[in-house]
């Protein structure tokens, strides 16, 4: 049996006798840990870590290969190794009763009171963050899993000390979807036998021990959203995790759901075969919208004939964006699945009548645009736009889905997708893209992982945008509209004034006596490097507690 957890010292070990493995547990002390760092649970993290972590580690190679390729000119091609997979004829297994109807969902981190405000609103489905609007502090990652435990028990209630005010559950909630973290993270405070475990193997683990029979016992499931993936092989590598995890906790095969942002330029060309390694698990595919822009300039940075415009400029309308769309649509529905949207980042602006009249109209075309184009669902990030959202899907179709709406007319070559779209870069974009990054990378090191910024909701992925396009920009001298370079001298002159308008905006004792100095020293460095950082939550990782 494992051992439980020896509050007197640090780290805290957890072993099983004679010859299990060693689990070692170097975070803090939290509240209420115990009642999610279970032995259950932990001996099935070990038990996953110690089967798949090499396989997970070498997948990561591959990813690193493969951008050598990349840089040396080459362009992705949909993969002659699985033609008769896209040709041949099957379809995933059926869709749950609960997951039937997605017309809109709400995304979130996992704090208390956004899990009891999501799962109330009017949506069909609430996905909680462990990943891009999620600082994975070694709290917010325990605090979690306890939120999401007493959600699943119904349980969940929190008093807001400001207002006096107390949430609860009601009667109707949304469907609860997990999303753990993508294959590259890994998470610091426990290791195996002396090695860091994988961030998304202990969210799945967690969450999984803990509450697949209460999720059983309300007529739901286990259901997640699969980060970051970037070929079908890594989709394999979670189906066998979860095969393993049904086995290893008696649950029937199948009884896990997964649904796959699409988030990746590479995985755009492994869509059909994504389907198919999760065929027994899979709920449909969904179009992560911001992950796929930076991915389209991560892969890519080297290529001087790939610069992007503007971030706000790259709207779903380009050719490259809409041609992944109606890929997206048209396979889902072949293979049974649900094509769900993309995210809407604005808030409600509450201050200035006009300008929230135009962000909720924007909100409304985009949603519009999205059902008209065959999709069965989309994402918003805030209760107040789920009644357009709604509006917007039940104006197009009545029943739970589109699944019959073929898309057969779509045809979408290797250079669709990869058409670069043509515009500027202006200095307010440069100047957009610093203050967007900085104050983002400032938050999620205090902790918060998803930030109202200018209205809209930034998380990790809009930063990731931001950060990769001045890099890019940077290193390829990219002319801006008045027909200067972004230089290192221009750069940094405007980088000072942006902190400058920054301090203007936050206050002098956020600036200097937070993490405002660490953040913009980073963000600095990250821009500057003669090396691309993958992500800019790994370096960042590093500093968190």
């Amino acid at each position: 049996m494992l051992l439980g957890m020896n509050a007197e010292t640090q780290p805290r070990v957890y072993s099983r006798e004679p010859a299990g493995p060693k689990v070692e547990i170097l975070g803090p002390d939290i509240e209420r840990a115990g009642e999610v760092l279970t032995p259950l649970a932990l001996q099935l993290l070990a038990s996953l870590h110690r089967r798949f972590n090499a396989r997970r580690l070498e997948l990561l190679g591959a990813r690193a290969q493969r951008q050598l390729l990349l840089d040396d000119g080459a362009l992705p091609q949909f993969l002659a190794a699985t033609q008769e997979v896209r040709a041949a004829d099957w379809r995933i297994a059926p869709i749950p009763a609960d997951l039937i109807d997605r017309r809109v969902e709400i995304t979130g981190p996992v704090d208390r009171k956004m899990i009891i405000n999501a799962l109330n609103a009017p949506v069909r489905a609430f996905m909680a963050d462990f990943e891009d609007s999620c600082s994975p502090t070694w709290e917010n990652l325990i605090r979690g899993q306890v939120n999401l435990m007493d959600a699943v028990r119904r349980t969940i209630s929190y008093a807001d000390t400001a207002t006096g005010k107390v949430y609860r559950l009601g009667e109707r909630t949304a469907t609860l979807i997990v999303r753990p973290r993508g294959w590259h993270l890994p998470e610091k405070h426990v290791r195996i036998n002396g090695e860091p475990v994988s961030g998304a193997l202990f969210d799945f683990a967690l969450f999984l021990a803990n509450n697949h029979e209460a999720l059983a016992q309300r007529g739901t499931g286990p259901y997640f959203y699969l980060p970051k993936m970037e070929s079908h092989l890594e989709a394999r590598l979670w189906n066998e995790v979860f095969i393993a995890a049904q086995d290893a906790l008696g649950m029937a095969r199948g009884t896990i759901k997964a649904t796959v942002l699409i988030e990746t330029i590479l995985a755009a060309f492994e869509m059909d075969e994504i389907l198919f390694e999760l065929r027994e698990h899979s709920a449909g595919l969904n179009c992560g919208r911001w992950d796929y822009i930076f991915s389209f300039i991560k892969k890519f940075r080297n290529r001087p004939d790939f610069l992007l415009p503007d971030r706000a400029s790259v709207t779903m309308e380009r050719h490259f964006l809409k041609s992944y769309v109606d890929l997206l649509i048209k396979t889902c529905h072949r293979r049974g699945a649900h094509a769900m949207g993309g995210m809407a980042a604005q808030i409600p602006i509450r201050d200035d009548p006009a300008a929230n009249a135009a962000a909720m109209a924007r909100v409304r075309a985009d949603k519009l645009r999205e059902a008209r184009a065959g999709h069965d669902g989309t994402w918003i990030a805030h209760p107040g736009l789920a009644p357009i959202a709604l509006e917007a899907f039940d104006s197009v179709f009545k029943g739970p889905n589109q699944l019959q709406v073929s898309r057969a007319e779509v045809s979408v070559t290797a250079r669709d997708l990869l058409t670069v779209p043509e515009g500027t870069i202006t200095e307010e974009g440069v100047r957009g893209c610093i203050r967007v990054g900085v104050q983002y990378l400032e938050s999620w090191l205090r902790g918060n992982g998803c930030v109202p910024l200018y209205h809209l909701m930034e998380d990790a992925a809009t930063a990731e945008i931001c950060r990769a396009q001045l890099w890019q920009w940077l290193r390829h001298g990219a002319h801006m509209s008045d027909g200067a370079a972004v230089s290192v001298e221009r750069f940094d002159r405007l980088l000072s004034e942006e902190l400058d308008r920054i301090h203007a905006e936050v206050g002098a004792s956020r600036l200097t006596d937070g993490v405002f100095p660490t953040a913009a020293r980073l963000f600095e460095q990250m821009i500057k490097s003669e090396t691309f950082d993958e992500f800019l939550t790994l370096p960042a990782y590093e500093l968190l507690s």
